[in-house]
């Protein structure tokens, strides 16, 4: 399996954490997107949308979109299970990834980023309050639904790590960067450090890939 991905990219650091949970090794593709990588014919051609990641595997599919690819990965790949459980638990996990990956993570993500810079002519502060404020929506409400669900455990859903856990860890070191205040979410905070105590975690982190800057 070949991952095309980015250090920094918050999609391609769940894929990475997935690929660790499951044991399985992929060699690294470095797509910079800082310096457009992602908008060369050559990738264009794998990727039309021009994001990471991009996941080509041994029998030549070529799968995008994080949360697809993980799908695929955990029904080629069944165990460990990242949707355990009865059909109404893995709703659960899946609705916690869903309001990461859908609610929370495409107002952060860099090109609205870049365009909100660019073409709006968005002062950096600004921006980065527009940032803060819809990552402190989202988190304030994933907050208020894990400390106050029983199903929550050691990690988002019971004492194993899950999607939701692959989803929460990335966005919350998106939030660090931009210096949202975090100590208002003590069950996400807790939830992560539990994370990143795990080695298929800390050894995702951007810090730790091969093209960190």
């Amino acid at each position: 399996m070949k991952l095309y991905g980015y250090f920094r990219s918050s999609a391609a650091y769940r894929l990475r954490i997935a690929l660790n949970l499951k044991g399985l090794a992929a060699e690294h593709v470095f797509v910079h997107l800082r310096e457009g990588a992602q908008h060369s014919a050559d990738y264009l051609a794998l990727n039309p949308q021009g994001l990471v990641p991009v996941l080509a595997t041994d029998d030549d599919a070529v799968l995008t979109q994080s949360l697809a690819i993980i799908e695929w990965l955990e029904e080629t790949h069944p165990e460990p299970r990242l949707l355990p459980g009865s059909a109404g638990e893995r709703a659960r996990i899946r609705a916690i990834a869903l309001a990461i990956a859908c609610d929370i993570h495409p107002l952060n993500n860099l090109r609205v980023l870049k365009y909100l810079a660019g073409p709006l002519r968005i002062p950096e502060a600004t921006r980065d309050d527009w940032y803060r404020h819809w990552c402190d929506v989202g988190l304030a409400a994933l907050e208020t639904q894990l400390a106050r669900e029983a199903a929550t455990g050691r990690y988002c859903h019971g004492d194993a790590p899950t999607l939701a856990d692959v989803f929460l860890v990335p966005q919350l070191a998106n939030a660090r960067r931009v210096s949202v205040d975090l100590a208002r979410y003590p069950t996400l905070l807790r939830i992560d450090e539990a994370c990143n105590r795990l080695p298929a975690f800390a050894d995702a982190a951007p810090a730790r890939q091969p093209d960190a800057e």
